[in-house]
């Protein structure tokens, strides 16, 4: 028997991913000074066309080409930005960028946070019989 919705198992994930994506942009922040480091971004846009995707079948029919579906089970794909070195150490963090993503994450964890307190605010109401 499920006892919770998917709301709770959603909330979850998007709070996992707000984490992994502030571990990764504390990293390039405290790597910004730090010769030949490349920053990081974490994307949960791969994980979610891989679960679009896996409603898909196809047929491969060379050995070369991409499977539909991915082999990662995770949600957050993190990438390395290889193209760009704003500094003439061939670092390319820009903390600018950094600390405007680091505001955005916040704010968004934040509304996760209040969300899912909100779900079981209303769980111990129904418990308690709306007492």
């Amino acid at each position: 028997m499920k006892l919770f919705s998917n709301t709770i198992s959603t909330l979850e994930s998007a709070l996992n991913y707000s984490s992994t994506k502030q571990k990764v942009i504390a990293q390039n922040i405290s790597n910004a000074d730090t010769p030949n480091y490349k920053a990081k971004e974490a994307s949960f846009k791969s994980a979610l066309n891989d679960a679009q995707n896996a409603s898909m079948t196809a047929k491969r029919t060379d050995i070369r080409h991409f499977n539909f579906r991915g082999e990662d089970s995770s949600n957050v794909m993190i990438r390395t930005n290889n193209r760009t070195s704003y500094n003439n150490n061939g670092n390319n963090v820009d903390m600018d960028k950094e600390m405007a993503d680091l505001a955005t994450n916040q704010i968004y964890y934040n509304a996760l946070t209040e969300r899912i307190s909100g779900k079981f605010q209303t769980l111990q109401s129904v418990i308690k019989g709306g007492k």
